[in-house]
């Protein structure tokens, strides 16, 4: 069985900004290629992946992991690779972390899928959508809201 998760973003919490959800984003992918997930992230588009590429690179050197973009890198690809729509996941990958709002075409293709509830209003109504795509594709959907100190 399928399963999707939708991390629902509180409105006063560090992730609400760009800066903050990015380091969040950075932290899941991590956590899951740690536990030894291929991890795909779905970006809006390229110069969206490359930014958020080049924030695994500010990491500090103890939490740097290998990532790379799509098409770039080691043949077999990295534990995360960083793409958007018009480009194909690396056959290998088990689960996407989705950063863009565009609707998923991919809600098939991966066992897990990781999204995000944002606090701009029109930004949940996309969310809502991505919901339901993922609902009519057969996963079995949870939410979970994000916890902050």
């Amino acid at each position: 069985m399928s399963n999707a998760t939708f991390y629902i973003v509180p409105e006063q919490s560090p992730q609400a900004s760009a800066e903050g959800f990015a380091a969040y984003v950075v932290f899941l992918a991590q956590h899951f290629a740690k536990q030894g997930a291929k991890v795909y992230l779905n970006c809006q588009d390229k110069p969206h992946a490359e930014q958020l590429a080049e924030y695994f690179w500010q990491q500090p050197p103890e939490q740097f992991i290998a990532h790379n973009l799509v098409g770039e890198g080691p043949k077999y690809a990295t534990s995360i690779e960083i793409g958007h729509q018009g480009v194909k996941p690396s056959w290998n990958r088990q689960l996407v972390i989705n950063v863009a709002d565009n609707q998923t075409t991919f809600a098939n293709k991966f066992a897990e899928v990781v999204d995000f509830v944002p606090c701009d209003e029109k930004a949940k109504q996309l969310a809502r959508e991505r919901y339901k795509i993922y609902r009519h594709a057969g996963y079995q959907l949870q939410t979970i809201e994000i916890h902050y100190p």
